[in-house]
C-alpha cells in the first residue's frame, strides 16, 4: 500500500468513482448528486490549498481517500478541521481506512491544527469503531438533522485532541507541505485482511 497527496488530475475520477456508491445509495454522505470528476479535482485542489487530501494505492490502484477541511468559517475555528475517509467498498477490512487516517492526522498535527472532528451518520458502527480505535471520543449528536432516502438521519460528532492542551494562543497552522521527498508507504502487515 502506498499513501501519497492527492493529484486533482490524476486522482478526481478514481475518487469520484469510489465516493458516487456512497451518494446514491447510502446516508453516509448528505449530498444527493454524486460530483464528477472535474468537481472532484475542484475539491481536492480547495482543500489542499489549507488542509490535506491523501489517496491510497493497492495493486497500481487509487482504492481509497481521506481529507481535511475547515471545520467552520470563523476565525477562531481555523485550528479545528473536518476529516473523513472512504475506502472503495471491494477494498474494505484490509486496512486502508486505518492507514489513511493515520497519516492523514500525523500531517495535520504536524501542521499545528489542534482538533480533528469527524461527523459519522448514525447507525453506522463499522465508522464508529474506526475513530474510536484511532482516540477519537464522542462530543455529541445532532438528531434528525438530514433527510435522505426517504428518512431523518442522526448525526454524531466524534473529536480527536491533536496537540496538547494549553492555555496560551496556538501557534497559527501551517501551509501543507508538498516536498517531503518521497511518500509514506504503509507496512503490509497493516494491510492483511482482517480474519
Amino acid at each position: 500500500m502506498q499513501i501519497r497527496p492527492a493529484d486533482p488530475a490524476r486522482d478526481a475520477a478514481a475518487c469520484a468513482a469510489i465516493y458516487e456508491p456512497y451518494v446514491r445509495r447510502t446516508a453516509i454522505s448528505f449530498e444527493d448528486r454524486p460530483p464528477d470528476a472535474d468537481q472532484l479535482a475542484e475539491r481536492i485542489e480547495r482543500y489542499q490549498a489549507t488542509h490535506q487530501w491523501l489517496v491510497a494505492e493497492g495493486g497500481g490502484q487509487v482504492v481509497g481517500y481521506a481529507y481535511a477541511c475547515p471545520h467552520r468559517d470563523r476565525s477562531a475555528y481555523r485550528w479545528a478541521a473536518d476529516v473523513s475517509v472512504y475506502v472503495d467498498p471491494r477494498s474494505h477490512r484490509r486496512g486502508f481506512g486505518r492507514a489513511l487516517y493515520g497519516e492523514l492526522l500525523r500531517l495535520l498535527r504536524e501542521q499545528r491544527f489542534q482538533v480533528a472532528c469527524a461527523g459519522v451518520t448514525l447507525p453506522n458502527e463499522a465508522s464508529v469503531a474506526l475513530h474510536e480505535s484511532l482516540g477519537f471520543v464522542a462530543v455529541g449528536v445532532y438528531p434528525r438533522i438530514g433527510f435522505k432516502l426517504g428518512s431523518w438521519w442522526d448525526v454524531g460528532w466524534w473529536q480527536l485532541a491533536l496537540q496538547q492542551g494549553s492555555n496560551g494562543a496556538p501557534s497559527e497552522p501551517a501551509a501543507p507541505a508538498r516536498t517531503r521527498g518521497v511518500p509514506r508507504t504503509a507496512l503490509a502487515a497493516r494491510t492483511a485482511p482482517a480474519a
